[in-house]
């Protein structure tokens, strides 16, 4: 977790962290999306695959202010 942190410090300290937030939020909603494609528009009898797409969709879309937050506080 300390690893991760210092990455995301350093983005911070170099600007780049707007860039990265957007780019990984905006992987989240298209994951958040096909998952949720996956299960209204297909007839797949596997619920993992849309469910597992939906569910790292959210992680995506979430993590990346709680890191910045994190890096911010240590």
């Amino acid at each position: 977790m300390d690893e991760i942190l210092d990455v995301v410090d350093l983005l911070a300290d170099s600007g780049l962290e707007g860039i990265v937030t957007t780019v990984l939020r905006l992987l989240g909603l298209v994951a958040l999306l096909g998952g949720l494609g996956l299960w209204l528009l297909t007839d797949a009898g596997l619920l993992f695959l849309p469910a597992g797409l939906m569910l790292v969709g959210v992680v995506l879309l979430v993590v990346p202010s709680v890191l910045l937050a994190l890096a911010e506080l240590a």
